[in-house]
C-alpha cells in the first residue's frame, strides 16, 4: 500500500517540524486536527489538549486508535548571574546529546534562540579530559551578558526548549529527524482516517483517532481520555527500537530491523485474543510484521488503556525508530506504510459488538 502523496507528505513535514512538547502541544494539535478534519465526521479537545476525530458518531461499540502528540524537551531551570541557563528535563531527554546543539527557547513573545555550550576540547585537561555530560553541568547560552538581559529576552524559569533540527529525507527510503516519537504515529493514524474516507469504507462502529498529549512524562492524555471514551478496543501504534545499528545488545533488548515491518509486541497489557487477531490480518493481507516482548510494561499509552474502564482490550502496533530520542531519529518509508495498512485492515476486520474475552 503506497500511502504517500503531495498532500500528505506536506502535512507530515509540517507537523513533524513543528514543535509540541510535552505540555505543549497545542500548535502541533492544531496542524494535526485541520488535517484530519476532512476525513472525520466530528473532532473534539479535551481539557488537556488530547484531540480526537470521531467516524461514524454515536454507536454503542468504540474502537480506538491513538499515537501520542508530544515531544521529548527542556525547561529552563536556573539562570546564573553571568546569563547562562540551566536545565531540567521534560520527559526523557538526553543529556548525552546536548553539547553544541542548537535550541529554540519558547516564550510568550516568540522563539529565542540559543545553544548548548560546551568547553572547547583544548581547556579539557587533566581531570576534566574526559568530561562527559551531565544533568549537572549542560547549559545553555543565549548570548546574554547577564541574568538581567536574559530577562529582557522575555526567559524566566519554566519556559520550555526544543532543538532545532527538522525532518529531511535520507536516502531517499527514510525519514530522519527529531519528533518522529511519536508525531510519526499521529501522522499515520492521520492517513488511516484519510484511506477510510477516500475508499469510502463505512464502519459499523464509532471509530476515534486519538492523538493523546503527555506520553512522555507517563502516559498521562492517555489516561484522561481513555476515561472520557471508554473505548471497548483500543489499538496503539509507537515507535519501537531498531536494535540491528552498532551498541544495541540484542540480547536484552530484542532482534528488530527497521524495513522489516511493524512490530507486534506481548506485555501483560497486550490482550493476546486482539493480538491473535491483528497477526491473522497481517498474516491475510500478506503485511511483513516482527514480534517483540516487554516484561512488565510496554511504557506506551497501551498501558493506559489497557487498565481503564475495568480493562480495554489493548494491542501496540510499534513503529521500528533507529536513534529514538535524538534528533536523528530514522524511520524506514515501507514501515511507516506497513503501520498504516496493518491498523487500517484491522479496522475493516473488527466487528460490531465483537468480544474480546478469553472465553
Amino acid at each position: 500500500m503506497n500511502i504517500f502523496n503531495k498532500k500528505s507528505e506536506t502535512f507530515l513535514y509540517d507537523y513533524l517540524n513543528n514543535a509540541a512538547p510535552t505540555g505543549f502541544e497545542t500548535p502541533g494539535q492544531k496542524i494535526w486536527l485541520d488535517y484530519i478534519k476532512p476525513y472525520v465526521d466530528q473532532w473534539h479537545l479535551d481539557n488537556y489538549g488530547t484531540a480526537y476525530g470521531v467516524i461514524n458518531p454515536g454507536q454503542e461499540y468504540r474502537v480506538v486508535i491513538e499515537a501520542h502528540a508530544d515531544e521529548i524537551s527542556w525547561y529552563v531551570n536556573y539562570i546564573s548571574d553571568n546569563g547562562f541557563i540551566q536545565v531540567i528535563r521534560n520527559g526523557g531527554s538526553d543529556h548525552i546529546i546536548a553539547p553544541s546543539m542548537r535550541v529554540n527557547i519558547h516564550t510568550k513573545n516568540g522563539i529565542v534562540k540559543g545553544v548548548f555550550g560546551w568547553p572547547a576540547i583544548h581547556t579539557r585537561r587533566g581531570k576534566d579530559e574526559n568530561l562527559s555530560p551531565t544533568m549537572d553541568n549542560i547549559f545553555v547560552d543565549v548570548g546574554a551578558k547577564d541574568k538581567a538581559e536574559v530577562a529582557e529576552m522575555g526567559i524566566h524559569v519554566g519556559c520550555v526548549i526544543t532543538f532545532v533540527d527538522e525532518l529531511f529525507e535520507l536516502n531517499k527510503n527514510w525519514y530522519c529527524g527529531r519528533a518522529l516519537d511519536n508525531r510519526i504515529g499521529g501522522f499515520c493514524i492521520a492517513e488511516v482516517a484519510r484511506l477510510l474516507k477516500e475508499k469510502k469504507k463505512k464502519l459499523p462502529f464509532s471509530l476515534y483517532v486519538v492523538n493523546a498529549v503527555q506520553e512522555e512524562i507517563g502516559l498521562r492524555g492517555a489516561e484522561m481520555i481513555a476515561n472520557t471514551i471508554k473505548p471497548h478496543v483500543a489499538i496503539v501504534t509507537d515507535v519501537t527500537h531498531d536494535t540491528g545499528t552498532p551498541l544495541v545488545n540484542n540480547k536484552i533488548h530484542g532482534d528488530i530491523k527497521c524495513a522489516a515491518g511493524p512490530t507486534l509486541t506481548y506485555a501483560p497489557s497486550v490482550h493476546n485474543k486482539l493480538l491473535n487477531h491483528v497477526i491473522e490480518v497481517a498474516e491475510k493481507n500478506k503485511i511483513k510484521f516482527q514480534r517483540s516482548a516487554a516484561s512488565r510494561t510496554t511504557g506506551t499509552d497501551t498501558d493506559a488503556f489497557a487498565y481503564s474502564n475495568g480493562g480495554v482490550p489493548s494491542v501496540l502496533i510499534s513503529l521500528p525508530l533507529r536513534y529514538m530520542h535524538t534528533t536523528v531519529e530514522m524511520a524506514h518509508k515501507q514501515d511507516i506504510e506497513g503501520v498504516v495498512e496493518l491498523i487500517y485492515q484491522t479496522l475493516l476486520s473488527i466487528e460490531l459488538g465483537q468480544s474480546f474475552k478469553y472465553f
